[in-house]
This record gives C-alpha cells, structure tokens and sequence, in this order.
C-alpha cells in the first residue's frame, strides 16, 4: 500500500539530527492525531518505574497498538514529540534512542524535550504522534 507521507531533507541544516527537518501528506490523506502513549502496563500500572528506557519501550508498544487501532503503523507517522520527565540530557537521549530504534529507516520530524513532570505516578517517558494515511 503506498504512503502518505513524504520525509524531506535540507542540505542547508545540519544531518546530525537524526530525523527529517518536514513531512508532507496529500490533501487526501487521513490524519490521525494519536493521544500521548504512556508507558502503562493493561491494569492500569506504570511500566519500567525509574526506567527510561524500559518506558519508552513500553510507550511505543502502546503507540503501536493505538495507531493499529486506527488502522495505520509507525510508518505512518508524519511527527512525533517524545515528553522524558528529566532534567538530565543523557535521560532523554536514552529515552530517544529506544524510540529512534524503533521507527528504523522511517526518521519522521520529531521533537525531544524535557519536562518537569508527567501525568501518571512515576512516569518519565511519554510520545505523542500525528499519522497520516491513505484509505484505499
């Protein structure tokens, strides 16, 4: 099935970032606004406490399962936010690398940003994702 969305590059910004500076999706194209995926477990239960990594794990797994629930996969996403409840950077870069890893080849425009506190009891990690796909 072909995509929605198109990954662009500037030769004018710096490749070090590991991500495309814009996406693009067609007029026709559905998107899908995803709420922020937290790492909880099905019972309701935090994941991976004290665990950036092992939450940000979690995290995706549960973007995985609320963008198949809308009919769409990662390689559907045409943005992400990753929120790490961290004031040290070496915090965030752990939480991103789980998440870059799992997007693969599919280096969609993201932001990563650390945050004072997040929604959940002892939660550090949270994604929010835009998808965007072409029904057929």
């Amino acid at each position: 099935m072909p995509r929605a969305i198109t990954l662009i590059r500037s030769d004018s910004l710096s490749d070090v970032a590991e991500y495309a500076y814009a996406a693009t999706a067609p007029a026709e194209a559905r998107l899908i606004f995803l709420a922020g995926a937290c790492p909880l477990n099905e019972d309701g239960s935090t994941a991976a406490i004290g665990d950036h990594a092992g939450q940000a794990a979690k995290a995706v797994e549960n973007l995985q399962a609320a963008l198949d629930a809308a009919g769409a996969t990662l390689q559907d996403v045409i943005s992400t936010r990753v929120l790490v409840a961290s004031t040290r950077q070496e915090d965030l870069v752990t939480a991103w690398n789980v998440v870059r890893d799992a997007f693969g080849d599919h280096d969609v425009p993201s932001t990563l940003m650390g945050v004072t506190v997040l929604g959940y009891t002892d939660q550090l990690v949270e994604i929010e994702a835009v998808a965007a796909v072409l029904d057929s």
